[in-house]
C-alpha cells in the first residue's frame, strides 16, 4: 500500500505507469559500436576498399575480425575458440586469418561465413598469399614450407624442406620468420629464416641463392654495446622483402640493421641503420660512438617492428617505410621513411652508384606520432593495386601504436588525417581512445541539416553496401558525443535499430578552441537538441560553447590566439579550424579557475549552467553572451539541522559540496502563481536546489534562489515532469515562447540519488521518497514506452548488475532484468539512458552496446528479422561459384547477423605484374599462375572453382554476344528486304529497267577488280617462292633447318609463314 500513498504525498493524482506491465520490461541488444579488445592486426583491400581489424583475446573480449566499409558498413567474424589474431590478409574474395592457437581460418566476403578452418601439422610462423593463386604458403617453426589449397580446402602435395641446412648443416631447426613471393615473377619465393634468407625457384625446384648477414670483428653493425663489436656474429633476421621490381632484396635484423642485397650474386650492396651506413665494415664510426664521446651516455634501440618497400605508380620509384629501430630516448619515435627515388638501372649502373643509392637517399623524414608511444604495426592504404605486397602508390598509412590506439597519416608527407567521415565510427573509439560519452536527443529535421563540410583527401573506405533497415521509429535522433584524449569531440547518430538517414560524423576541436594543445581532457559535454549548440567542460576548468556556423576564411590559418579572460567570458569565434567550411565552430569560453567541470547543461533556450569541483556554479546567457550568475554551492544550500545525539565532540569541518547534475525546466514552483524557467541543481552531498530565471527590465535575465531539500546521498539524476500527463517538463523552445501568454505548467521533480529517490514539488516540498535497500543506483532516467498502452517509468542501473523499472509516482517495482552479462558493471555510472528506453553503456574499454528495456528478452539482436543483403550489381558476372566439391560447414561458426554486403563482384583484380621485356629477352623463364597450379597442386588437380566460374562466365558472355549479333543481323536484313520490296512495288517499268542495268554494271566492275587482284596475288606469290628458294640455299650451306607453310584465306590471299 505504500506506493498508493506516494502519489498523494507528492500531490499527484494520476498514475503515469498504468499501462506498463512487468512482461514489457526486458533487455535486448540492438547493436554495438567500437572495438571489443586490443587491436593486433590490420589489413586493407584496395580493390573492394575494405578494412579489416583483428583483435587479441583479453579479459575484455575474445579475438574477433571486424571488416569495415563505407558509412556504417560493418561485419564481425568471431574467431573459433578463445584466440588472438596473429596474421590477417585479404586474398581475392576471402579473408585469411592465423590465430594464436595455430589455426588457419578462411572467411568469405560474399557469404560472410567461415569457409574452413585448418590446423597445420607444425607451429606456423609465417604465411604468404597472393590474389592470383589459390594457395596459402605456410612457413613453420621447423623450417619447412607447406601449401594449403584454399579452393580444395585441403593440404596440397607441395612441400619444401629446410633449405638453410644446405648452408649450415649443423644448424638446428631454424624457424621461418617471413615469406614473400617475387613481385613480378610468381615462380620465385623469398624465404626468411632466423639465420638468413633463401631465394627459391619453383621452375628449378631448388634454392638458388643464400643471403647470410655476417659481421666480422670490428664491424659495429646495429649493436649498441662496443664489447660486442669485437666478436664474429650473425644478427638474427626478422623480415625479408623484395624490391618492388625484384631487383634487390632487403633484410631486417634484430640489431636494427637494414641490409640491401643483390639477389643475382648474393652480395651485400649496403648495410645500414636508420642513422648510420656501412655498418658491416670494420672500423665504421657510428652515431652511438659520437654520442658516447660527447655525453657519456648510451641509448637503447627499438626493434624493427615492420618494414615496407613502397613504390610509386612507377615501380622503379621507391621508398622504404620502417617502424621501429629508433633510439628509445627520443620523445617521438614515429615512422621513418627513406625516399630513394628512381632505382638505378642494374645492367648499366656501376656498383658504387647502386651502393650510393641506398646510402644517400633523396630524403629521409620521420612521420610523427604521439609522444611516448611507438608504432608496432602499420598498414599502407594503396590507391588501387593489391600487388607489390600492398605497397604501390599508397595514399595513407594506418599505424597501430603500442598503447593500442590507431593513427592515420598521409603518405608520404606524414600529416595526421582525422578519421571523421574517413573511417567507420567504431574505429574512432581507438583513434584515439574515448574518455567520456554522452547521449542527447536531437530533432530529426535539425540533425539532417547538420552535415559538416571539411577538406579531406580521397576516401579511404568506399566499399560495401548497407543492408536494409526498418524505417525510422522516432522523430528524435539519439546523438552520441564522444570525447577523445586528444581534445576532439565527435557527434554521430547511433540510431534506434532503424535506418540512419544522416550517418556522417561531426567534429569539434576543443584544443584549438582553448588555445593550447596540451593537457586537454574533456570531462563533460552537453548538446542542446533544439538549437544544435554544444558545450564542453574540461578538467582544467574551461567551458567552451560551439555553434553551427560558416567559415568565411576556410583554408586560411587563423591568427595566434589571445590569452583567455580569467573568471570571465572570452570570445573565441576567431579560433576556427581552417579545414572546416561548415560545422561546429567555437563561440565563447568560460575560464572559471575553480577545479574541473563536474556538471554541465546547455538548454534549448540559450542558457548554460556549469558546476565546478571547487563548489562554484556559473550560469551564462548566450544571447550576449553574459555571465548572469556566479556563486558557490555553500552560499545557497541550506545546512540541514541535525540532532544533538548525532553530534560528537570531534565534529570536523563540513565536507566540500559541488554540483553533480543540472537540469533546466519550465514549471510553476510551489507558492507561485506563474510558470518560469527553472534550474535544478543536484550536489554530491545530496542537496537539490532550485533557481528561477526571470527576465529583467534591462533586457537581460536574473537568477533567483528558490529553495532546496536534502536527499542525504549524491544526486545522480533530476527529471522535471508535468503533473498532468507525466511527460518531461524541460525548457523547450515551444514552451518558453508561450510563457508571455500566461502558460502554466504544473510540475514536479523526480530526484534520484545513490541511496534513494524522492518525488516532490519544488522547491522545498518534501513529497514522497523510497530508499534503495540492496544496492547503490549508478544511473537513472525517466523513460517512455512507445507502444499502444504508453506510459512512463523510472529506469535505474544498479551496482548488482541489474536494470530495474519503477512506476511513477508510486515508485513500485515494475520489473528487473540482468544487464551485467552485456555491460561492464564497473562502468554503469558512465552509461546513458535515453528518454525512449535505450541504454548506451560500456562493454569494455573501447566498445559501447546499445540496448533497449522494451525488448522481448532475446538477448543480442532479438526481435530482428534478417533480410537478404542488397545486390551491388545486376551484371551477369557474379562471384558466386557453384561448388565443385561439397563444402564443409564448420560447427563453430558464430557470425554476427549483419545484413550489410561486403563483396562487389563487378570490381575485378588487375592482372599480376610480370617480368620486364629486358628480362624476357635475357632468357628469364616466366611461370604463370596457371603453371603454379600444376607445380603446387600437382598434375591431377582439377580446375579450381574460380577457373570454372570464369569459364562459365566467358561462355555466357560469348553466347549472349552471339545471340545479340544474330538478332541484329537478321533484323537489319529483314528491314532491308522489307524496304526493298516496298520500293520495288512502288517503282514503274522504266525505273525497273534502269535499276537492272545499274546492278549488272556494278557486278561487272566487281568481277574486273577480282581478276586484277588475282593477278597481283599471283605475282606476289611468285616473288615469295623465289625468295624462299634463295633462303633455302643459304640455310643448306649454314646447316640450319627451315620449314614453311602457306595459309590461304577465303579471299585467295596467301600468307607465307617461315619457321627456322
Amino acid at each position: 500500500m505504500t506506493h498508493l500513498l506516494r502519489g498523494k504525498q507528492a500531490g499527484i493524482q494520476g498514475d503515469f505507469s498504468a499501462g506498463l506491465a512487468s512482461d514489457l520490461f526486458a533487455i535486448d541488444e540492438i547493436t554495438r559500436y567500437g572495438i571489443n579488445s586490443q587491436i593486433s592486426q590490420i589489413a586493407y583491400d584496395p580493390v573492394q576498399s575494405l578494412l579489416a581489424v583483428g583483435t587479441n583475446d583479453t579479459k575484455f573480449g575474445h579475438g574477433q575480425i571486424y571488416v569495415f566499409g563505407q558509412k556504417r558498413v560493418s561485419v564481425t567474424f568471431q574467431i573459433p575458440g578463445k584466440a588472438s589474431v596473429k596474421f590477417l590478409r585479404f586474398c581475392s574474395d576471402r579473408i585469411i586469418c592465423l590465430d594464436s592457437k595455430n589455426n588457419l581460418s578462411m572467411y568469405s566476403l560474399e557469404s560472410k561465413k567461415l569457409i574452413n578452418e585448418y590446423s597445420p601439422p607444425a607451429a606456423v610462423t609465417a604465411v604468404e598469399t597472393d590474389s592470383s593463386l589459390d594457395y596459402a604458403l605456410i612457413g613453420t617453426a621447423s623450417g619447412e614450407v607447406i601449401a594449403y589449397d584454399m579452393d580444395r580446402e585441403a593440404m596440397a602435395p607441395f612441400r619444401l624442406p629446410h633449405f638453410w641446412k644446405e648452408q649450415n648443416p649443423r644448424a638446428m631447426a631454424t624457424p621461418i620468420v617471413s615469406l614473400q613471393l617475387h613481385p613480378r615473377d610468381v615462380g620465385t619465393l623469398l624465404i626468411g629464416y632466423s639465420e638468413g634468407a633463401v631465394i627459391y625457384s619453383f621452375k628449378q625446384n631448388k634454392a638458388t641463392k643464400f643471403l647470410h648477414y655476417r659481421l666480422t670483428p670490428g664491424a659495429p653493425g646495429g649493436d649498441l654495446d662496443p664489447a660486442v663489436w669485437k666478436m664474429d656474429r650473425s644478427p638474427k633476421l626478422t623480415q625479408a622483402l623484395w624490391h618492388p621490381t625484384g631487383t634487390f632484396v632487403l633484410t631486417g635484423h634484430e640489431d636494427s640493421s637494414l641490409v640491401f642485397w643483390d639477389p643475382t650474386q648474393a652480395r651485400i650492396v649496403m648495410a645500414r641503420t636508420l642513422q648510420d651506413t656501412k655498418i658491416d665494415q670494420p672500423g665504421a664510426v657510428t652515431s652511438i660512438q659520437s654520442a658516447q664521446n660527447g655525453k657519456g651516455t648510451m641509448a637503447v634501440k627499438e626493434p624493427l617492428f615492420k618494414i615496407a618497400w613502397c613504390a610509386n605508380k612507377d615501380p622503379d620509384d621507391t621508398g622504404i617505410l620502417v617502424a621501429g629501430g629508433a633510439p628509445t630516448n627520443l620523445p617521438t619515435k614515429g615512422l621513418t621513411f627513406f625516399e630513394l627515388g628512381r632505382t638505378p638501372v642494374y645492367a648499366t649502373s656501376s656498383w658504387q652508384l647502386i651502393s650510393d643509392h641506398f646510402e644517400n637517399p633523396k630524403r629521409q623524414r620521420v612521420l610523427p606520432t604521439p609522444p611516448n608511444v611507438s608504432v608496432v604495426n602499420f598498414c599502407l592504404i594503396p590507391r588501387t593495386s593489391p600487388h607489390f605486397a600492398g605497397a604501390q602508390d599508397p595514399i595513407a598509412a594506418l599505424a597501430l601504436l603500442s598503447s593500442g590506439e590507431l593513427i592515420t597519416l598521409s603518405f608520404p608527407s606524414g600529416l595526421p588525417i582525422t578519421p571523421t567521415n574517413q573511417l567507420h565510427v567504431s574505429l574512432t573509439f581507438v583513434h584515439p581512445f574515448v574518455n567520456h560519452v554522452a547521449l542527447s536527443s536531437v530533432e530529426r529535421t535539425r540533425w539532417l541539416g547538420m552535415t559538416e563540410k571539411r577538406a579531406h583527401g580521397p576516401p579511404i573506405l568506399s566499399g560495401g553496401a548497407e543492408g536494409p533497415s526498418p524505417l525510422r521509429r522516432f522523430e528524435t535522433r539519439s546523438v552520441v558525443q564522444t570525447a577523445h584524449v586528444d581534445g576532439t569531440v565527435r557527434l554521430w547518430d547511433c540510431g534506434h535499430g532503424d535506418e540512419v538517414e544522416n550517418s556522417s560524423l561531426l567534429q569539434a576541436d576543443v584544443a584549438r578552441a582553448v588555445g593550447r594543445f596540451d593537457h586537454i581532457e574533456v570531462a563533460q559535454t552537453s548538446l542542446a537538441g533544439g538549437s544544435g549548440e554544444l558545450a564542453c567542460g574540461l578538467r582544467s576548468g574551461e567551458v567552451i560553447v560551439f555553434r553551427w556556423s560558416h567559415n568565411r576564411h576556410a583554408g586560411q590559418e587563423p591568427p595566434s590566439p589571445k590569452p583567455n579572460n580569467p573568471n570571465g567570458l572570452t570570445d573565441v569565434s576567431d579560433r576556427m579550424d581552417p579545414s572546416l567550411s561548415d560545422g561546429l565552430f567555437p563561440f565563447t569560453l568560460l575560464d572559471q579557475h575553480d577545479g574541473h567541470v563536474t556538471a554541465l547543461k546547455l538548454s534549448d533556450v540559450g542558457f548554460l549552467a556549469a558546476g565546478f569541483e571547487g563548489g562554484s556554479l556559473a550560469i551564462v546567457d548566450l544571447r550576449g553572451p553574459a555571465l548572469i550568475y556566479n556563486s558557490s554551492v555553500a552560499d545557497f544550500v541550506r545546512q540541514e539541522k541535525k540532532g544533538a545525539f548525532r553530534r560528537n565532540s570531534q565534529q570536523g569541518s563540513p565536507k566540500p559540496d559541488w554540483s553533480t547534475t543540472l537540469e533546466f525546466s519550465v514549471m510553476t514552483l510551489d507558492g507561485d502563481d506563474y510558470s518560469s524557467i527553472c534550474l535544478h541543481v543536484g550536489t554530491n552531498q545530496g542537496h537539490v536546489a532550485t533557481f528561477r530565471i526571470l527576465p529583467d527590465p534591462s533586457g537581460r535575465y536574473t537568477v533567483q534562489f528558490a529553495g532546496s531539500i536534502n536527499l542525504e546521498s549524491p544526486v545522480i539524476h533530476i527529471a522535471p515532469l508535468n503533473a498532468d500527463n507525466g511527460t518531461h517538463a524541460y525548457a523547450y523552445q515551444s514552451t518558453v515562447s508561450q510563457l508571455r501568454s500566461g502558460l502554466k505548467v504544473p510540475g514536479f521533480l523526480l530526484a534520484v540519488a545513490q541511496l534513494s529517490v524522492r518525488i516532490f514539488k519544488p522547491a522545498t516540498n518534501k513529497g514522497a521518497h523510497r530508499t534503495w535497500d540492496d544496492a547503490l543506483c549508478d544511473r537513472a532516467a525517466v523513460v517512455r514506452y512507445e507502444g499502444a498502452t504508453g506510459g512512463h517509468a523510472l529506469v535505474g542501473l544498479f551496482g548488482t548488475g541489474q536494470a530495474r523499472a519503477f512506476s511513477i509516482p508510486g515508485l513500485r517495482d515494475l520489473g528487473a532484468a540482468p544487464i551485467s552479462p552485456i555491460l561492464d558493471p564497473r562502468r554503469l555510472g558512465d552509461a546513458c539512458i535515453a528518454p525512449n528506453g535505450e541504454i548506451l553503456g560500456w562493454t569494455g574499454p573501447s566498445e559501447l552496446a546499445l540496448l533497449t528495456v522494451w525488448g522481448v528478452g532475446g538477448g543480442t539482436g532479438a526481435g530482428k528479422t534478417p533480410a537478404p543483403p542488397p545486390s551491388l550489381s545486376s551484371a551477369p558476372l557474379s562471384s558466386s561459384v557453384s561448388p565443385v566439391l561439397p563444402r564443409k560447414e564448420p560447427t563453430s561458426t558464430t557470425i554476427t547477423t549483419s545484413e550489410d554486403t561486403l563483396l562487389n563482384p563487378e570490381l575485378l583484380i588487375a592482372p599480376r605484374p610480370t617480368i620486364s621485356n629486358m628480362q624476357w629477352i635475357a632468357g628469364t623463364q616466366y611461370i604463370t599462375p596457371a603453371d603454379m597450379d600444376v607445380l603446387i597442386g600437382g598434375p591431377e588437380r582439377p580446375p579450381s572453382r574460380r577457373m570454372v566460374a570464369q569459364a562459365r562466365a566467358d561462355e555466357q558472355q560469348r553466347r549472349a554476344a552471339g545471340r545479340a549479333g544474330a538478332s541484329s543481323s537478321s533484323a537489319s536484313a529483314a528491314a532491308g528486304a522489307r524496304a526493298e520490296a516496298v520500293g520495288q512495288q512502288d517503282e514503274g517499268y522504266w525505273a525497273y529497267m534502269q535499276r537492272q542495268i545499274n546492278e549488272r554494271t556494278e557486278k561487272l566492275g566487281i568481277m574486273g577488280d577480282s581478276m586484277d587482284k588475282l593477278e597481283t596475288n599471283s605475282a606476289g606469290w611468285a616473288d615469295d617462292v623465289g625468295k624462299f628458294v634463295n633462303r633455302q640455299k643459304r640455310n643448306l650451306v649454314m646447316g640450319g633447318k627451315l620449314f614453311f607453310y602457306y595459309c590461304i584465306s577465303e579471299s585467295c590471299e596467301r600468307t607465307l609463314i617461315l619457321v627456322y
